[in-house]
């Protein structure tokens, strides 16, 4: 009995000393939007411990443990991380592209620490994956508390034989029902979070756009193992049908032409979500050279090689050249219009950029995407929203996207109201993830001496 009882008395002591030792910082004094779409709150607070938030209200009701770190954020705006919703990974070296080149894990998880550094810390990226991108988030999900953008994943998107679609280098094409119907089981054995199409043919260029009958086989493999499926789609007929076929999500716009309110209205009913935006991946096609490349927000996360392939003559001469340059800013018009025809018939949209490839840059891209939704018509309070929490509901996260209890606390922390402009989420102060804090862009200097980068404005 006494041995029992000794032992009960060490195990206790045991277990208040793990309570003593866990990591608690305290965040007080700030304004909170916390994601759900409520406007913002002065004089809040919250507590982290060990990586997630165990208390948020108001600085009034503050009880800090007495081994807890806090800190005073006076004046400063708390948010949810970015979440955003259309990525590709390690396709890239600068703006030169090659899956076979460049994709490995060292890589993949140098650009998730430049998602982190912009204040994205969750993305969803989208067909373009090999198969090491499961052992990558095995590792993140079984660490929890780690110092880069968390990752969900489709895998090996379907890609109809010979069609448009995929990267060069993954085999991923498929040219029957059945093979589709095997390639979707196959890959949501691996671990996929979702399932990714394409249909479309870049203007006529390429190929035979995905038949329906191949789509369908994506959508009905998917739902049987009990994931969702989205279509990268341009037209509206295309949207129409696979809105009719069951698809859960569009990861573009319709571009061909506006979305009206009768495919609104339907996507609304069968509840298909506008999940990701992607008007940022237009409008970089527009220009010759990007508006912002000597903008230190941008500059900061790229190699000067890269800032001088971009305004490389020869290169923007090129672009100019294409046939297709002077479609392009009547796509973004019609995208922009798209969203707002959606987002007035009550289509659940969220926020995506579809960055990743050639000259489309991790974590800026977020931020110049909430901007054209502002300018598409939409609040920014409701671009905030769209990047956080629905972002998070639609795959059906429940430890992101809020700022609330039992969440992992992935915070944005920024010097100026982002619910007053929505630029302001660029004004950076700090970047938390699982609680710890990670590198800002404003403290982060690629392939350079930290002295030669360029100083914040």
């Amino acid at each position: 009995m006494r041995n029992t009882l000794r032992y009960t008395l060490v195990s206790l002591a045991f277990c208040a000393g793990a309570q003593v030792s866990a990591e608690t910082v305290a965040l007080k004094n700030f304004t909170l939007i916390d994601g759900t779409g409520r406007a913002p709150v002065a004089n809040q607070a919250l507590i982290m411990t060990d990586g997630k938030i165990s208390w948020v209200g108001p600085v009034s009701k503050l009880r800090v443990p007495n081994s807890a770190e806090t800190q005073d954020l006076q004046g400063k705006y708390v948010m949810p991380g970015i979440i955003d919703s259309h990525v590709h990974l390690g396709l890239v070296n600068g703006i030169e592209q090659d899956y076979s080149k460049f994709y490995d894990r060292a890589n993949v998880e140098k650009q998730l620490k430049i998602y982190a550094a912009y204040g994205v810390t969750t993305v969803y990226t989208l067909g373009t994956d090999g198969d090491s991108i499961h052992e990558l988030i095995a590792d993140q999900r079984r660490i929890g508390r780690i110092d880069m953008a968390r990752v969900y994943t489709a895998g090996r998107g379907v890609v109809f034989k010979g069609s448009y679609g995929g990267v060069v280098g993954l085999d991923q094409s498929v040219a029957t029902p059945a093979e589709t119907s095997a390639m979707v089981s196959r890959e949501l054995a691996k671990g996929d979070d979702f399932v990714k199409l394409w249909m479309d043919d870049e203007f006529g260029t390429i190929g035979e756009r995905m038949p329906y009958q191949i789509s369908n086989a994506v959508i009905t493999a998917a739902h049987a193992g009990g994931k969702k499926a989205v279509a990268h789609i341009f037209y509206y007929d295309n949207a129409a049908a696979l809105t009719q076929e069951g698809i859960d999500g569009f990861m573009h716009q319709v571009r061909d032409r506006i979305a009206d309110p009768a495919l609104a209205n339907q996507m609304k009913a069968k509840g298909v979500w506008q999940i990701a935006s992607t008007l940022s991946r237009e409008a970089s096609f527009t220009y010759k050279l990007l508006p912002f490349v000597d903008d230190p927000f941008f500059s900061r996360a790229v190699a000067p090689s890269t800032i001088a392939n971009l305004k490389d003559p020869a290169r923007q001469q090129r672009l100019a050249s294409s046939p297709l340059f002077p479609r392009y800013q009547a796509v973004l018009n019609n995208a922009m219009a798209s969203l707002a025809t959606e987002a007035r018939a009550g289509v659940k949209y969220g926020m995506g950029t579809d960055s990743g490839p050639s000259a489309r840059f991790p974590g800026y891209f977020a931020h110049w995407e909430m901007d054209l939704m502002v300018q598409s018509g939409l609040t920014p309070l409701q671009v905030l929203t769209a990047a956080t929490s629905t972002n998070a509901k639609f795959l059906g996260l429940t430890d992101v996207g809020t700022v609330a209890a039992g969440k992992w606390a992935d915070l944005l922390v920024l010097d100026k109201n982002p619910a007053a402009d929505i630029r302001n989420t660029r004004a950076i102060n700090s970047v938390y993830i699982a609680g710890k804090k990670v590198p800002t862009i404003w403290e982060t200097c690629v392939d350079r001496p930290a002295d030669t980068c360029a100083a914040r404005p």
